[in-house]
């Protein structure tokens, strides 16, 4: 159970870097502040939705580890950058090769970090495959 746990807040993690480059995309005039959006209301995801997440979140935590490694052996903030945005690319790569978009696989993190029941179904989904 562990595991499992570790798995989804590195995937959280990683959605947490998507979230921050599309932040970065949005235009300003959308958000002055800076600040966050409100979240629409919790949405019903399929089960197709909640295993493409799933999948894809076993895929981002080996991506994340590997990608952390080596962002503490580069040697300056440059460096670091490019890490983070090759991290980037791949994990968005993952996500769409496993059929969603990053809005959707962030929504599905954002669900369920409020829902424990939705995690423990996700993480069900993801033991299995």
């Amino acid at each position: 159970m562990q595991r499992m746990t570790a798995l989804f807040s590195a995937a959280l993690l990683a959605a947490g870097l998507m979230t921050v480059q599309a932040h970065a995309q949005q235009d300003p005039a959308q958000d002055p502040a800076g600040q966050p959006q409100a979240q629409a209301p919790a949405q019903d995801f399929s089960d197709d939705q909640l295993q493409q997440f799933a999948d894809a979140s076993q895929e981002i935590a080996v991506i994340s580890q590997e990608y952390t490694e080596r962002l503490h052996a580069a040697e300056d903030e440059q460096s670091q950058q490019e890490v983070r945005m090759e991290a980037n690319d791949r994990m968005v790569e993952v996500v769409e090769e496993n059929g969603l978009d990053v809005d959707t696989f962030n929504a599905i993190g954002h669900a369920i970090q409020q829902d424990p029941e939705l995690m423990q179904r996700v993480q069900q989904m993801a033991e299995q495959s």
